[in-house]
């Protein structure tokens, strides 16, 4: 079982330092339009100075790659370390194909392969780029700045800089580039079954869960409340509040079950950024 899992993990990192190969050589360097991150950084110094780009795509992760090793874990940083290496190798030795020099689809198209790349990677276990490393642990030592927050405010000075250094269209193209990359990681790790959490509170919670549990298929969990002052001017009067987490296709159905039996019923959607365990499939009816 775990010589299968390395075998698959190995797959997905392979598949991604191919994709990310071919977004920065197949459609980026050429246009010089840059990602952002420390792949970004890398192709800014590699535009303005003889270094060439796979070497310095290795070296400028080396500290990321060390802060990996101390804070979550030697074969993290192996991986990461192979992943990353074998990217600056295939850029080197594999002779990718210059695919386009039309400006939009360069940005759009290298951003696509890029992020399918870092995505493929990261459900490996490993990162292209170390700028998720520093983020992650940024965000643990402050409560000032989430991951998100760290990774805008380095892309906004990264961009900045390529605004000054290259001009103001690479620079726009660029994050245009950014956007692209960043949205395909998230449907690569996150999937067109993006999960959000629903949260009921009605008199009716007994026939909304078996609504739920039995024709829809999934599972809830239940915990007591008191009502505030509502729609029915009842001030702490006990009731079951409803939680069940489904796939954002599946949330126009959920909600209509519910209004139909209750259309008064309170309901609170929020996106769900990862699920583990649980019944999150729908499970067989008959």
């Amino acid at each position: 079982m775990k010589v299968m899992k390395i075998i698959k993990e190995s797959i997905s990192i392979g598949l991604g330092i191919l994709a990310a190969g071919f977004g920065l050589k197949g459609f980026l360097l050429s246009s010089h339009f840059i990602d952002g991150g420390v792949t970004g950084v890398s192709m800014l110094v590699a535009d303005i100075s003889a270094i060439p780009i796979s070497l310095l795509i290795f070296l400028i992760n080396v500290p990321f790659l060390w802060l990996g090793y101390k804070k979550l874990g030697l074969w993290f940083a192996i991986k990461s370390t192979i992943a990353i290496g074998l990217l600056s190798v295939s850029l080197v030795v594999i002779n990718f194909p210059d695919v386009t020099h039309d400006k939009l689809l360069t940005a759009v198209f290298g951003g696509v392969f890029i992020g399918t790349g870092s995505g493929l990677a990261m459900r490996g276990g490993a990162v292209l780029d170390g700028t998720e490393i520093a983020a992650v642990l940024i965000s643990k030592r402050t409560q000032l700045l989430k991951v998100s927050d760290f990774i805008l405010l380095l892309n906004v000075v990264i961009f900045g800089l390529a605004a000054f250094l290259l001009g103001v269209e690479p620079a726009m193209y660029s994050i245009l580039t950014y956007m692209a990359a960043a949205k395909m990681i998230d449907f690569i790790l996150n999937g067109i079954e993006q999960y959000s959490g629903i949260t009921v509170v009605s008199t009716h919670s007994e026939a909304i869960r078996r609504a739920i549990t039995l024709t829809l298929g999934r599972g809830v969990t239940i915990y007591q409340g008191k009502s505030g002052y509502g729609k029915d001017g009842h001030v702490n009067d006990p009731r079951d509040i409803i939680f069940t987490v489904a796939t954002r296709l599946e949330i126009p159905s959920l909600k209509q079950t519910i209004l139909r039996i209750d259309p008064k019923a309170f309901i609170v959607q929020q996106s769900v950024d990862d699920t583990t365990g649980g019944l999150l499939k729908r499970k067989g009816l008959h």
